[in-house]
């Protein structure tokens, strides 16, 4: 139980997850890994070179909008020491409206305009102007008011009640606060506690666009100027060079992949396929040369089909030798078979001339005994070619033919056959006639007229081996049974049954010999 956790656990992990990936998507994933950190430093270079370009910008805001701030407080606090100087501290004493003349009218013609009122409201010089108030619930004693659209005016009530109000427009501020030094766009904006005046309009900005904006105080009745310029703009080359060190990434880990996966694993996948299959006798033949262009895959299709052809020269020699072997085994076995035939012959020749009951007991013996070889070599060399084994039932039921024929006419013994479709090795073959043989003959010689029984059976728990059992009341203990096989069969039956590689169990109480012999095969 702990192994196969072991093993789960070891299946799921991320390792064995990429082990099981293909070659193909290992490269891609190794060929991404090793090229990212590049793309994110190409990446963060342009990055950074954006920030060094919107640094300058701020720099030269920040010098643009404090050389504004200077010019703009200064002419904003002269002009309102100049406007409050003109108005009397008494109401005996008359304001200066030749000094604030003097001051306004050459400046007239950028539309800068004055008034003078006395307590009672009343014009004393000037040009009529009405008084601006305040917004947003912002006192009235706010010196300079802006006026959205229009300029900014100052308005001052004096000691004795006398108010005197200048304006001066938008263009007449804007050129009043103009840096000298910024050549490109920008934009500015008069800041009070309520209102705002445009002084420059910014260009209206681009979806794309970027801008920099900074505020000053002009340390003069809350008043600030706030000036913004446009910054490095997020144009297509701008966004193509930020995302070109990624696009890169990608093309190089895909271009890679593919030249590997067209190089070798696709050729080699082929190959593989060619080869897994080949079959013996066949020459490999895979992709052609034009198909791989990979020099050392080509050599190794080539490789594999010199050695299949090698195989195949080989094997043409194998089966050449082999069917030479075969036909000489073949006429063996027939010379064998033939040879047996000849002495069977013989010794039927001799014991029709015997004339003492031994002597033709013993050429019937010696005859069994030919016959039952004579018998294992007729079937093996009549299934030669099968190479399976040789089929038991048609050799015991022949051999028990020939051991009926060739029984005394006054010892008739019967055979009853029970036998399994059973195949065995020669050698097993030769050994089992001679054991059948030898027991029969035991039981002819214990008790004449005997009936045997000879059977097989198998067990489906083994497979490889089939028990042979022979039976008959003529085998049971007795003193005649005793004397023959310990004196006559039984070293011989020992021999056989060791042959065989088994154990030879005899039930003596009802006269029966088993073993286990080994078989090949069912027909």
């Amino acid at each position: 139980m702990e192994g196969d956790e072991l093993t789960r656990r070891t299946s799921a992990s991320p390792l064995a997850a990429v082990a099981r990936m293909p070659t193909g998507a290992k490269v891609f994933l190794i060929l991404s890994g090793a090229l990212l950190p590049l793309a994110l430093i190409a990446f963060l270079a342009s990055l950074q070179t954006t920030r060094i370009a919107d640094q300058e910008v701020r720099a030269r805001l920040r010098i643009a909008i404090g050389e504004s701030a200077r010019s703009l407080r200064g002419e904003l606090a002269w002009e309102l020491r100049e406007v409050r100087s003109a108005l009397p501290a008494t109401p005996s004493e008359a304001p200066n409206c030749g000094r604030l003349a003097g001051l306004f009218e050459p400046l007239a013609p950028e539309g800068i305009r004055y008034a003078v009122l006395d307590p009672s409201k009343r014009l004393i010089c000037g040009q009529p102007l009405p008084s601006v108030a305040s917004a947003g619930g912002a006192s009235d004693t706010v010196p300079i008011r802006l006026i959205p659209g229009t300029g900014a005016q100052i308005e001052v009530t004096g000691a004795a009640g006398h108010v005197a109000r200048a304006f001066f427009p938008t263009d007449f501020l804007a050129k009043s606060a103009a840096p000298t030094g910024m050549t490109g766009e920008f934009g500015m904006e008069l800041l009070s506690a309520d209102r705002s005046l445009v002084l420059r309009e910014l260009n209206a900005p681009t979806l794309l666009a970027r801008t920099e904006t900074q505020v000053v105080d002009l340390d003069i009745e809350n008043l600030g100027l706030q000036m913004t310029v446009p910054s490095a703009p997020v144009t297509s080359s701008a966004i193509i060079a930020a995302l070109s060190p990624f696009l890169m990434w990608f093309l190089a880990a895909a271009i890679a992949w593919f030249v590997v996966d067209r190089l070798l694993i696709r050729p080699l996948r082929r190959l593989r396929t060619t080869v897994g299959a080949y079959q013996p006798g066949e020459v490999i033949d895979p992709v052609a040369g034009s198909d791989i262009p990979a020099q050392e895959i080509r050599a190794l299709g080539d490789t594999f089909r010199e050695l299949s052809r090698t195989v195949q020269l080989h094997e043409r020699d194998l089966a050449e030798g082999l069917s030479r072997q075969t036909k000489l085994t073949r006429e063996v076995h027939h010379r064998v078979k033939n040879n047996l035939q000849v002495i069977a012959s013989l010794i039927n020749f001799h014991a029709r001339v015997a004339a003492e009951p031994g002597a033709l007991e013993a050429y019937a013996s010696i005859q069994r005994r030919v016959d039952a070889l004579a018998v294992v070599h007729r079937h093996h060399y009549a299934g030669f070619e099968d190479t399976r084994g040789i089929e038991i039932r048609a050799v015991i039921g022949e051999l028990a033919s020939n051991i009926r024929a060739t029984a005394p006419q006054g010892n008739a013994v019967g055979i009853l056959l029970n036998i399994e479709p059973l195949l065995v090795s020669q050698d097993a073959a030769v050994a089992i006639s001679f054991l059948i043989t030898e027991i029969v003959e035991l039981a002819m010689q214990a008790s004449p007229g005997p009936q045997i029984n000879i059977s097989t059976q198998t067990d489906p728990a083994t497979p490889e081996s089939a028990t042979l059992r022979i039976s008959s009341a003529a085998l049971a203990d007795s003193s005649e049974f005793a004397a023959l096989y310990e004196h006559r069969y039984g070293r011989v039956i020992g021999g056989l049954v060791r042959q065989l590689r088994s154990h030879l169990h005899h039930d003596p109480m009802i006269g029966a010999f088993e073993l286990a012999v080994a078989i090949t095969g069912r027909t």
